[in-house]
């Protein structure tokens, strides 16, 4: 992935230099850029949290998970009016809960809070994007289009979409609608103990164990017939600048999902059976089993406010239901701080509230007969928060210089996020901004 991505900034360089070149002429009139020039973002993120309601568990074990994400951004002015912009990261985890797809691999008795030290313990996340913009003569109108590729060791996804965006009243009003498709596919991995009773992805001998409780371990498991998901997406938006002081925003999404909604890997127990284990490990009475087809609708809006020189307000709400039975609401608030011409502190509040999804019940609780079942805790109820402070440098004279490009902006944000369930999570990101001169 490295190799690729300086193989893909090399050549958006080599676009650049024949773009500039070849873009000049004396005898055209003037026209103003939508960008003026090459901006590169660099952004990097740390992610960490724990918790005691793995889903690969079935909602009971350790949540204990450790991000850490690389990101590049190129936007390239190819005309006046064109812009082209790759987005390109790597993300690579560590995870407790998903070395236990396998805990019986490692080097230590198989327990849900312990993580195995198997191959499923870390893995790396890739993604590239490429945006293409094209502006309107006026800038009244913009089209945009989009193409998308990622993958990780169980999950390939190929995405693709586009927006249209209209402005009225000298600007002041924004109307646009954006659509979007995600074709995914599973590489399917089942429980370890499942895969010697029709799981396909690496036979496993109980024979080889001792099993405690209920010695006659023998679960009813079929493996999925299908491994592809597909995602429609379509959205309206609407923009207001209300007055010298007052914006507003409201959106409306609504998202259609069809084929493997379940997470093959994501134990399941029965309150109705007896219950086996293999050391400290309660071995899986089946997998998680979700509807095959997912309808989602979410309205919000935003309002910011320009309280003065030093303050701004900017406040968000939405709402979300789908056919699953979840509802919930996020309400949050920020207020930029500007304390000098180039440094602006951001403080944040963000409250969310969900109800249950139809088919969730906790660790063992579920019913075998229930034709759809899981045990995964983001699809339970809870309430969560979210405190975040962030500073940001902006340096729109570009004094600062590394080779051939300034540095415009840095940004670094620390947030703490905690779910009334017990999970508890920090991120630490930092963004820079270069602009070429």
């Amino acid at each position: 992935m490295k190799k690729l991505v300086v193989i893909i900034f090399s050549l958006l360089l080599s676009i650049v230099g024949y773009t500039q070149e070849n873009g000049k002429d004396s005898t055209q009139v003037y026209k103003k850029r939508v960008l003026e020039s090459v901006e590169i973002d660099f952004l990097s993120s740390y992610y960490s949290q724990d918790g005691d309601n793995a889903a690969v568990s079935g909602g009971f074990g350790s949540e204990k998970l450790i991000d850490l994400t690389g990101t590049i951004v190129i936007s390239i002015p190819l005309n006046e009016d064109d812009v082209l912009t790759i987005d390109a990261g790597v993300s690579a985890y560590s995870s407790a809960s998903s070395s236990n797809i396998n805990p019986f691999d490692g080097d230590k008795p198989a327990d849900p809070f312990q993580a195995s030290s198997g191959a499923s313990s870390s893995d790396l996340w890739n993604n590239i994007t490429a945006y293409y913009s094209h502006s309107s003569d006026d800038r009244n109108k913009i089209w945009t289009g989009n193409l998308s590729f990622s993958t990780e060791f169980d999950y390939s996804s190929l995405g693709f979409g586009g927006s249209y965006t209209k402005l009225f009243n000298e600007k002041n009003t924004e109307l646009s609608i954006n659509t979007k498709v995600h074709l995914d596919k599973w590489r399917t991995i089942y429980p370890a103990e499942l895969r010697g009773s029709g799981g396909d992805k690496g036979f496993f001998n109980l024979n080889k164990y001792t099993i405690t409780g209920n010695p006659n371990y023998n679960p009813s498991f079929t493996p999925f017939s299908k491994n592809g998901r597909n995602s429609y997406s379509l959205g309206f938006s609407f923009s207001q600048i209300i007055s010298k002081k007052l914006q507003g925003s409201l959106a409306l999404d609504f998202v259609t999902q069809q084929g493997l909604l379940s997470t093959p890997f994501q134990r399941v127990y029965f309150s109705d059976v007896a219950n086996s284990f293999i050391e400290n490990f309660h071995l899986a009475d089946d997998v998680e089993r979700l509807p095959g087809s997912r309808f989602k609708v979410a309205v919000g809006g935003r309002l910011n406010y320009y309280i003065n020189e030093i303050f701004v307000l900017r406040t968000f709400y939405r709402y979300y239901s789908d056919d699953w039975g979840i509802g919930s609401y996020t309400a949050s608030i920020e207020i930029p701080i500007k304390i000098t011409d180039k440094f602006t502190l951001y403080p944040s509040y963000r409250f969310y509230n969900q109800t249950a999804a139809d088919y969730f019940a906790p660790y063992d609780q579920l019913i075998s007969t229930d034709e759809f079942y899981t045990s995964d805790y983001d699809l339970s109820e809870y309430s969560a928060n979210q405190f975040g402070f962030g500073v940001t440098y902006t340096d729109i004279f570009t004094r600062q210089h590394i080779w051939k490009f300034g540095l415009k902006s840095i940004d670094l944000n620390f947030n703490n996020y905690g779910r009334d369930s017990g999970l508890k999570a920090n991120i630490i990101s930092v963004g820079c901004k270069f602009v070429m001169d």
